[in-house]
């Protein structure tokens, strides 16, 4: 499957891909990618299948979305490349450089481990999600409203209404929310895929997150044995959270 892509920027090195977490969108790096095009990289942000303004498909396993991925950047030209992966798009990315290491120049994996993860909260926001009646006229406030009982918190409710395309009548939302909710166990799964990656990885965790444990590094060992782990100030949501301090990890990896 080719994904949708936005670009910028452009430069002699290897391109630089960026993909998103669950229920996110390539335009969630857009500050990210507007600073590495500035400082002459030619910068990829992909929608991942089923996400954004990528086709949908019946399936979302780990093996499937680093194929959509391969595919698209060999028909880009965009090949080997560095590829930053967050929350989901990090287990894309790990998958690709370990089915395909000669694309991938380095690595960069954000928040996120090479395990299964249980689901439960995601798997609330999916319900609250789909249980929104998109009747025509639906407002914003009044999506927001049906969403505050389950996601509390206002700017991962903003987040998620980011899929919701209020333009249209009624409003529609971008996400395959029925196919996602159905995929919840691949996604929260690892496939552990065979060979390794001896490339270069940077394994970026949030301070106050707990999706990357020290418990988790020997799994990390085994699978990328290069890999350097680096701790910044933020949760999960490393890019949105504090996004000059994920920018200044990732450009120092990059230029190393």
């Amino acid at each position: 499957m080719k994904l949708a892509i936005t670009e910028a920027g452009q430069g002699a090195g290897p391109p630089v891909v960026l993909l998103h977490g669950l229920l996110g969108a390539g335009q969630n790096f857009g500050a990210v990618q507007k600073a590495l095009a500035a400082a002459g990289r030619r910068v990829l942000a992909l929608d991942l299948r089923n996400h954004g303004a990528s086709p949908h498909a019946p399936t979302m396993s780990y093996s499937e979305m680093a194929a959509d991925v391969a595919e698209t950047l060999d028909a880009a030209g965009a090949l080997p490349t560095a590829v930053v992966g967050h929350s989901m798009g990090g287990k894309v990315a790990m998958a690709l450089a370990l089915a395909r290491p000669a694309a991938v120049e380095r690595l960069v994996v954000a928040d996120i481990a090479p395990v299964t993860y249980p689901t439960p909260l995601f798997t609330q926001y999916l319900a609250a999600m789909r249980a929104i009646p998109l009747r025509p006229g639906l407002a914003r406030r009044d999506a927001d409203a049906a969403l505050a009982g389950a996601v509390p918190n206002p700017a991962l409710r903003g987040f998620l209404l980011q899929n919701l395309v209020f333009a249209a009548d009624p409003p529609r939302w971008r996400v395959a929310l029925d196919v996602i909710a159905s995929e919840m166990g691949s996604i929260g799964g690892w496939p552990d895929p065979p060979g390794r990656y001896d490339g270069r990885v940077l394994v970026l965790a949030g301070d106050r997150s707990d999706y990357i444990r020290p418990d988790h590094h020997p799994r990390f060992r085994a699978l990328f044995p290069a890999a350097a782990f680096e701790t910044m100030a933020a949760g999960h949501w490393l890019h949105a959270e504090n996004p000059q301090a994920f920018l200044a990890a990732l450009t120092r990896f990059l230029r190393e």
